[in-house]
């Protein structure tokens, strides 16, 4: 695990601005301070023992406590997986990490790295069901999704590997013949011929994708959540909300429950990242509208409601366009 911390820290403790008032505790951007700095203090403790030095201005407990703290954060991020990437999911694993200690602890610890404080953060209900919801046809867990695949505040592109015994019988024999012909012709390093079947592979909606240092061959699917519409890319807020699903889904093995398949070819389905249902999410925090055209399901305009009594995201806007609209006056060429 200290490898994997020192990786992350590497990766997230890179400074992005030059203004010393935004800068925390640990001398990087206010955007980064708090996973990289929690990151590089687990790994310390890890191999010294020892809690971060300045700790003791922002909390009330002896230092015996704060070790007792990050030695139980150093097992809740070994056992998290994917490890917290964004702050918000730094400061819900602290949270959730420390229920049962001195809130003024938990904000203290929260305040020192720069991480979001429980009233803040989006208070979430909805868990992952224990049994298909009403509807669902089926269900299957994704590969590590890529930023570049979430397309916008409600559809993502998403790969299910074929050993998936679901997948696995329906792999068109013409696709796993290509599969075995292009491993060949990479050990024999003819990668002109290797990319040509690759080429075929994903004509044929699948793809040979790295992961966990092996070959996986995996089927394409695209996604589009069930009960919400988000802005457009070049509508107001559209790209705020492309970035809230990039955060919530970057780099999750998601879990989707499937309803169908829309005009489009779309899997139609709610999302589950790492527990959290992305619906529930992209409503409360305004990045979404409740899509009752096609889902009324009431907790969906519930959550909508809570963004919009709290004016955040797109409902900060007196009268947000309507995606929906948007599109229609679109294809009339208004």
């Amino acid at each position: 695990m200290g490898n994997a911390f020192r990786l992350l820290y590497g990766h997230c403790c890179k400074p992005t601005t030059t203004d010393s008032d935004s800068l925390g505790p640990h001398g990087v951007s206010a955007a980064t301070v708090g996973v990289s700095a929690l990151a590089h203090d687990l790994f310390h403790f890890e191999n010294t023992a020892q809690v971060p030095e300045g700790l003791n201005q922002h909390v009330v407990s002896s230092k015996k406590a704060q070790a007792n703290w990050y030695r139980k954060l150093v097992e809740s991020w070994r056992e998290a997986r994917p490890p917290p990437i964004t702050a918000e999911e730094a400061a819900r694993l602290v949270i959730q990490t420390l229920k049962n200690h001195q809130k003024a602890d938990v904000e203290g610890l929260l305040a020192f790295y720069g991480l979001p404080l429980p009233h803040t953060l989006v208070q979430l209900s909805a868990g992952v069901p224990t049994s298909l919801p009403q509807g669902v046809k089926y269900e299957f867990q994704t590969l590590p999704v890529d930023a570049k695949a979430v397309q916008d505040g409600d559809s993502v592109t998403v790969y299910v590997s074929t050993a998936d015994p679901r997948e696995s019988s329906c792999v068109p024999s013409e696709v796993q013949m290509a599969t075995i012909q292009r491993s060949k012709a990479r050990e024999k390093k003819n990668y002109t011929k290797a990319d040509a079947l690759h080429k075929k592979i994903t004509d044929a909606g699948y793809r040979v994708l790295q992961f966990q240092n092996e070959d996986v061959l995996a089927r394409k699917y695209r996604i589009r959540l069930r009960g919400i519409d988000a802005p457009e890319g070049k509508m107001p807020y559209g790209k705020e909300a492309r970035d809230e699903l990039v955060k919530l889904l970057q780099g999750k093995c998601l879990r989707v429950l499937v309803y169908g398949v829309d005009r489009y070819g779309r899997v139609v389905g709610d999302i589950y990242s790492n527990g959290i249902f992305a619906q529930e999410v992209m409503l409360k925090k305004g990045c979404a509208w409740h899509y009752t055209a096609y889902d009324r399901r009431p907790e969906l305009a519930k959550w909508e409601r809570e963004a919009q009594v709290k004016r955040v995201g797109l409902w900060a806007s007196s009268n947000p366009e309507k995606p929906w609209e948007w599109r229609k006056d679109k294809r009339e060429g208004r």
